[in-house]
């Protein structure tokens, strides 16, 4: 192992930070969701099965519940207590204020525990400004319906939701969706009773006809109709007084019930004011569930943007690719043989295979390149300090144009820098141990070097072993996203990587650059970026096919995938000052860098983030909706993918595979992305991860694994 990649402690609070982030993010959306489905769903209330006490329906419109039973009141003759529900409401809440201080009037503000939470600063003002603050509960839907937890809830939200943000409670509570007091039949007279037992003062409205002159209370809504009839109001010459609730109370009559009894008034001397101070402790739970509203309310309204230009973001992407992948098969024979000014390619060609311990699949890979159709070959296998039989291997193979070269553990890349020293010709091409090529793949892999400008070619690496899910999804992503990607990077001049397991080099132009570098993981993005600053340029060889083993298990999957991001990052950062060059590698950098940054690193990290609110869509707003832009968007995919298995002479069959792998394999990913960015910014040095090897490359093809079994022949040949 190199000793830059000495192995350090891999972060692991990070994890634990991600949990917290995504479940307080979750949490935020939950209650945000609820309270604004709430508020937004249209107002209804059952209808009365049964109707108020006698004792309560006397046309007064306040009532209190207690221990002596029920007592009602309403404000004294030429009195107007002004009530306004709903809100505080940014256009409306300041507009009536402006209104009630030009007239030197009070009122009673019933509000919304959730607006009250979203606009602390109306509040505050309705509070400063002397007006009386009443509870309309949280979300202002039907409690007659609700049930005795909804019921406390709403009512102990909203008093929190009022402590954070006016610093005061009330006593005060106006029943959701009720006018009169005889409205409050039913189920609302049980809710009645249970606020009631909080020890709320129900306040409900006289009736419009009733004249202003024999003191009303009178309910508003925040809206243009209120300050009109408001304005109207106060041009009434009989009415003596506009003032709150509590204040109205305070100078009421005694009522004569219709028993004949008299009763105090609901407000009596000695009654507390209805509304003081909040304690602190009920501050600060109030201040918390501030935070907690806005948080999902500001998260919901970011991340509606956030959906919008990602998804824009990705069927901008999708799109491009599919017209870039048009013009490569409309441009496929500019830099090939056929062309007037290219010749076909016969030179003689050197395989460099590093191997360490692939026992499994050697024998099958360098069977599979001595039944190349290609006229001169040197295979040389660079055994890394193998624990297994791998050298062994490969040295039975009974060929003169095979040879073995052992060396102590040292990496991938140091492997092929001891190989390319031994090269004996001037084209290259590396693969790696678990890759079965078809007999036509060398041929076709060189033949673009006929072109003096470029130096490296990438061949068409294709999954071998796909009969079971986890190989058909990256079946999928081979097709749809690494070769429907070099497309585009070749029409764009911008490829970033020439994969380990299919790639053709001018011998030359490895060496100008210093032959692979062991700075990063990813030895074989790291070179193609060396090379494309040294001047050459680096094209895609649809053609040359060769099959590669995939991992089978997920733990498998991560360990390879974590690698290649990683070392992708290292890659991206090392070649950065490329950003400023000029010529093909300015090019490059200023196309490939910013693609890789953005779709394979900044949209990944906030896809579990836009997960979570895609089931808040389909939990709280339009299920349909969210439901059917995600079927659109899946549509947009198969059909992008339909045409890349096409562009590859791939069956279309495997298609139902893919809406699956949005589910597991996508969210995955994500992790892993995660995983190596963290790693990346904490400096952690990894070990090479390599993956379990069972020699199925060639299942597809019909190849047997041929590990211990030096004399089976190569049975992938021809077809």
């Amino acid at each position: 192992m190199s000793p830059r990649h000495a192995h350090r402690p891999e972060p692991r609070g990070h994890w634990l930070l991600l949990l917290i982030v995504v479940s307080a993010v979750a949490a935020a959306l939950v209650f945000e969701g609820w309270t604004t489905h709430e508020v937004a769903s249209q107002p209804t209330r059952r209808p009365c099965t049964s109707p108020i006490p006698k004792a309560a329906d006397t046309g007064q419109p306040i009532v209190r519940l207690d221990g002596s039973g029920v007592r009602t009141a309403g404000m004294p003759d030429r009195t107007v207590a002004l009530t306004f529900d709903g809100g505080p409401d940014p256009v409306w809440t300041p507009r009536l204020l402006d209104l009630l201080r030009a007239h030197h009037t009070h009122a009673t503000f019933f509000l919304s525990g959730v607006q009250a939470a979203r606009h602390p600063e109306l509040v505050r003002r309705i509070r400063d400004a002397g007006h009386e603050i009443g509870s309309l509960t949280y979300t202002g839907s039907d409690l007659g319906s609700a049930s005795a937890v909804r019921t406390r809830l709403e009512l102990s939200l909203t008093r929190t939701a009022l402590a954070g943000s006016a610093g005061v409670t009330t006593r005060l509570l106006r029943l959701p969706l009720t006018t009169q007091a005889d409205t409050m039949c039913g189920g609302e007279w049980t809710a009645a009773r249970r606020a009631a037992a909080e020890g709320y003062l129900l306040v409900a409205a006289d009736r419009p006809t009733r004249k202003p002159e024999r003191g009303v209370v009178r309910q508003y809504s925040q809206t243009d109709t209120a300050v009109s009839e408001v304005r109207k109001l106060f041009r009434n010459r009989k009415v003596e007084r506009y003032t709150t609730v509590s204040e109205g109370l305070g100078h009421a009559s005694v009522n004569a019930p219709a028993n004949g009894s008299v009763e105090a008034p609901a407000n009596g001397s000695g009654d507390a004011p209805a509304n003081v101070p909040a304690s602190t402790v009920g501050q600060l739970q109030g201040k918390a569930l501030l935070q907690v509203q806005s948080v999902g309310h500001v998260f919901v309204r970011a991340m509606t943007w956030v959906l919008g230009i990602a998804g824009g973001l990705a069927l901008l992407r999708l799109l491009l690719v599919v017209l870039f992948a048009r013009a490569h098969v409309r441009r496929r024979h500019r830099y090939r043989p056929g062309s007037p000014w290219l010749r076909e390619i016969d030179e003689p060609v050197t395989v460099l295979i590093p191997a360490y311990n692939e026992e499994a699949g050697i024998g099958t890979t360098v069977r599979s390149l001595l039944a190349s159709t290609h006229a001169e070959l040197q295979i040389i296998v660079i055994d890394d300090g193998s624990t297994d039989r791998t050298a062994d291997i490969a040295a039975r193979i009974d060929d003169p144009r095979v040879r073995v070269v052992r060396q102590p553990n040292a990496g991938k890349a140091a492997a092929l820098n001891t190989g390319l020293a031994q090269a004996h010709h001037d084209i290259v091409v590396m693969a790696d141990a678990d890759t079965v090529f078809e007999p036509e793949a060398i041929h076709q892999l060189i033949q673009p070097l006929a072109h003096p400008a470029i130096g490296a070619v990438s061949g068409n690496t294709k999954v071998g072993n796909r009969r079971r899910l986890l190989g058909r999804w990256q079946h999928l992503e081979y097709v749809f996203g690494f070769n429907l990607d070099r497309r585009m990077y070749e029409v764009l001049e911008c490829m970033p990587t020439v994969p380990g397991a299919i790639g053709a080099f001018r011998r030359d132009a490895l060496l100008g650059v210093g032959g692979a570098s062991e700075a990063t993981l990813a030895e074989d993005t790291d070179l193609t970026m060396a090379l494309w600053r040294a001047g050459w340029r680096v094209v895609y060889e649809e053609s040359a096919i060769a099959w590669t083993e995939v991992p089978t298990s997920l733990r498998q999957l991560w360990r390879q995938r974590y690698r290649w991001c990683y070392g992708t990052l290292q890659a991206m950062w090392k070649h950065r000052r490329a950003l400023r060059e000029v010529g093909p590698a300015g090019r490059f950098a200023r196309r490939a860098l910013p693609y890789l940054f953005l779709f394979q690193v900044v949209l990944p990290l906030l896809a579990p983030i836009v997960d979570v609110f895609a089931l808040y869509g389909v939990a709280f707003a339009d299920p349909v909706e969210s439901i059917g832009v995600w079927l659109v968007f899946l549509v947009v995919q198969l059909f992008g993918a339909g045409y890349a298995l096409r562009l590859d002479g791939e069956r279309l069959r495997v298609l139902w595979a893919m809406p699956f792998q949005l589910f597991v394999y996508r969210q995955l990913m994500y992790l892993v992305i995660f995983q190596s960015v963290v790693s990346a910014l904490f400096g952690t040095r990894l070990r090479w991860h390599r993956i379990h090897r069972s020699g199925s490359a060639g299942e597809q093809r019909g190849v047997e694994p041929a590990a211990g079994r030096p004399g089976l022949p190569w049975a992938g040949g021809g077809s």
